[in-house]
């Protein structure tokens, strides 16, 4: 037998918490003494305490742990319960983190305005390519939304072409649409090529030239690409040009390490 001080020592709970069992019908103590009134427990009841905590953390309240537990549920459907919520803290703590790095980037954007040089833009003609791609509606056009979509859109159709024995003849580009029906950004991850590849699950488009496009470099993480993005928008606006739509992204560098990736942003003029 134990004390409720050892039982809650052993069970790693508190002895206000046992107590509050007790008294709400949770978790009985095995004996009471008459005369002093103190409380014991046996080894064996520290698996429902288990079940009970296991549960609270699960989010259910007493009153439901109560339930579940006069119901009997086996050890293995517990452990189901608890991988299951596992799973949701997990993608909790990961949009959590993704919120984080939204707010850095944001405060990284705020910290270099109107420290990006300008004079780095440059006006060229960009050549029509032909490109096997794949594409996917994303909700909005800010990186926390298309990075997530565009990079597994990449993967796959690398594979694909890779099956299909097909070799790109260029580096990887991305162009964006407005969504049909006017929700979202249609993404499209592209990838050059001389020869369409057997695979009905890629489509092969000619990307038409750009006449006269605003191009600056990029240099890092696309997560973080929104000082240089507004540095062109500034070059655009402070020159008196409209932009005729997206910009293009021509990835020259983008192996391992995103941080050390070089990528070109190819805005159309409609001047």
């Amino acid at each position: 037998m134990f004390t409720i001080g050892d039982f809650a020592r052993h069970g790693r709970v508190s002895v206000r918490m046992l107590r509050h069992y007790d008294a709400i019908g949770l978790l009985r103590p095995a004996h009471v003494d008459p005369a002093s009134g103190y409380r014991f427990y046996e080894a064996g009841q520290l698996a429902r305490l288990n079940r009970i905590t296991a549960l609270k953390d699960l989010g259910f309240t007493l009153r439901q742990v109560r339930e579940v537990l006069d119901e009997q549920v086996s050890a293995e459907e517990l452990r189901g319960m608890l991988r299951l919520r596992q799973a949701e803290l997990e993608a909790a703590m990961a949009a959590a983190t993704a919120r984080l790095a939204q707010v850095e980037a944001r405060l990284r954007t705020i910290e270099s305005e109107g420290r990006m040089r300008t004079d780095d833009v440059v006006v060229k003609r960009v050549p029509a390519v032909r490109v096997a791609e794949m594409s996917a509606v994303v909700r909005s056009y800010g990186p926390e939304d298309i990075s997530p979509v565009l990079g597994p859109l990449f993967d796959e159709l690398c594979r694909r072409l890779a099956d299909a024995g097909v070799t790109p003849v260029g580096p990887g580009i991305a162009y964006y649409e407005d969504a049909p029906g006017g929700d979202g950004v249609l993404a499209h991850a592209a990838m050059p090529v001389a020869v369409a590849p057997a695979d009905d699950a890629l489509t092969v488009v000619d990307l038409p030239a750009i006449e006269r496009a605003a191009t600056i470099v990029h240099r890092g993480s696309m997560d973080d690409v929104l000082p240089t993005a507004q540095t062109l928008a500034r070059w655009i606006a402070d020159g008196g040009h409209r932009s005729a739509g997206y910009a293009r992204e021509l990835y020259l560098e983008a192996g391992g390490d995103p941080a050390g990736w070089v990528t070109e942003l190819q805005e159309p003029l409609a001047d």
